[in-house]
């Protein structure tokens, strides 16, 4: 399996591949909101980050508790400045 860089931008077929579903799978997750996505031209694009959230949404619970967990530091040192 390819690896998927997460500030990489894929096209519809590049995730495809990377992922092994087929196109109206894509479409599907697009449809929905499962895979956020930017059109341009006409086309998606898709970044690596969202690809990696849809296969390891844990990932992505471990990245948020980590910036909150970052976020309130910094908070606390603004308000005893």
């Amino acid at each position: 399996m390819e690896e998927i860089k997460p500030l990489a931008v894929y096209t519809t077929t590049e995730t495809q591949k990377v992922l092994r579903i087929s196109e109206s799978t894509i479409k599907r997750l697009l449809k929905n909101g499962a895979i956020r996505a930017n059109k341009i031209g006409g086309q998606y694009r898709i970044m690596g980050k969202e690809i990696l959230r849809l296969v390891s949404p844990e990932l992505e619970e471990k990245a948020i508790d980590k910036y909150l967990k970052t976020k309130k530091k910094v908070a606390d040192k603004i308000l005893n400045w």
